[in-house]
């Protein structure tokens, strides 16, 4: 028997309490034993999760208006560069920002860089944030500088907004080079001494929907802690058929871009992180769930780490080369193993992303849907997937006079 179902349909169980839901995880196990067929006969949701370092993430944040009004002109929040470029006391601090004494801005490995990560961590952990702010004044906006101390609770509004997160696949980072090198894959060992990843593999929410079929905008998710959406396709989606290989990503692919309330969320899943010689970043807890529509869909979400190829990247030598140039795949279960053989050479791996802290978001997930206080949401507009053919642009290599460099 066809498994036919709709969001609909599942929304009604959830709400019954009969809903069957099984973790990206346990789902693996069920298919072997029971073939895709019957697998989704059974169960109505997956549910998937990964927890790792997002540099393309951050949250706007109205401040309120001290009195006489102000039309904040540069801004920062513990001493961190915030964007204020929007309106009178609407703020943008991106997870990577920096204060302009940080070591890390002066091109050389340096210690403990505390950024735009670790502010959101603090806000949602409700500590105290101090700002600074100046402006140039005017009529209607007429102070010029401003310094306070808030906290999350006491601002208006607070949103996280991630523009690029939850990438479909990512390279596994390696150095040719003679050098130690410290790049946003951490520190790279030379001459093939360690290789970096950063992937959920089998739990990661793109993995378990290589095309797209069921996440779009509008999809509800786990985000943060709190509940989220899908707000569009992410930066650097790139979701284009040669990137495919049986229906599964083999590089980087796929992105979404996120939105949900920072005032819901808990700092246990935004956590700021610093990199030695790179900067700061968040890392960013997330968990979409996969309604299993049909067989088709059971059967995307069948991919285990042995499955899952990524490809190894040189960081060494003019990152970013081409893809044409990379050294080979590897799965997601060797390089859970610990090492992994590249060019002969055997080297010890690490992920960026924390597999626990994935299998707890689905987890999590799983419960909340059992519970009946997690429903699904049917997409308001489908992604761009393979199908739309898109192709990523590198930026334009030009002089300012417009001749090619």
């Amino acid at each position: 028997m066809k498994v036919n179902r709709t969001i609909e349909e599942i929304n009604e169980k959830i709400k019954y309490g009969k809903v069957v839901v099984f973790t990206a995880e346990e789902i693996i196990e069920v298919i072997r034993e029971k073939g895709v067929e019957e697998a989704a006969s059974q169960v109505d949701v997956v549910t998937t999760g990964t927890f790792g370092p997002m540099c393309s993430s951050g949250a706007f944040l109205n401040v309120g208006h001290p009195k006489p009004r102000i039309k904040l002109n540069e801004v920062t929040l513990n001493g961190v560069e915030a964007y204020s470029g929007i309106a009178a006391v609407d703020l943008y601090i991106g997870a990577t920002a920096l204060p302009k004494n940080d070591p890390a801005n002066r091109n050389y490995p340096g210690d403990f860089s505390y950024g735009g990560g670790h502010v959101i961590e603090d806000l949602v952990a409700g500590k105290e944030i101090h700002l600074e702010g100046r402006a140039y004044g005017t009529d209607c906006y007429p102070r010029k500088k401003y310094e306070t101390l808030f906290r999350l609770e006491e601002i208006n509004e607070a949103i996280l907004y991630n523009p690029r997160n939850a990438y479909q696949n990512y390279n596994v980072a390696v150095n040719l080079g003679q050098k130690t090198i410290y790049t946003y894959m951490g520190i790279l060992k030379s001459n093939l001494g360690n290789a970096n990843y950063s992937s959920a593999g089998q739990l990661s929410p793109l993995f378990n929907d290589p095309l797209l079929k069921t996440i779009g905008i509008g999809t509800r998710i786990f985000l943060g802690g709190g509940i989220g959406y899908v707000a569009w396709h992410g930066t650097q989606h790139n979701p284009s058929a040669e990137r495919l290989e049986n229906g599964t990503p083999r590089f980087p692919a796929a992105t979404l871009a996120l939105i949900g309330d920072l005032k819901q969320m808990q700092p246990r899943w935004l956590r700021g992180l610093s990199y030695l010689g790179y900067g700061a970043t968040l890392q960013v807890g997330l968990g979409v769930p996969i309604p299993i529509l049909n067989e088709e869909i059971m059967g995307y979400c069948a991919v285990s780490d042995a499955d899952l190829q990524a490809p190894v990247i040189d960081y060494s030598n003019a990152y970013p080369n081409r893809e044409s140039d990379n050294l080979g795949h590897v799965s997601y279960a060797e390089l859970r193993s610990g090492t992994i053989m590249v060019q002969g050479k055997q080297m010890p791996t690490a992920s960026l992303s924390s597999y626990a802290g994935a299998r707890e978001i689905a987890a999590t997930l799983k419960t909340w849907i059992e519970k009946g206080s997690f429903s699904l949401t049917s997409p308001a507009a489908a992604l761009p997937s393979v199908e739309a053919g898109i192709k990523f642009k590198p930026m334009p290599d030009r002089d300012p006079e417009g001749q090619e460099g």
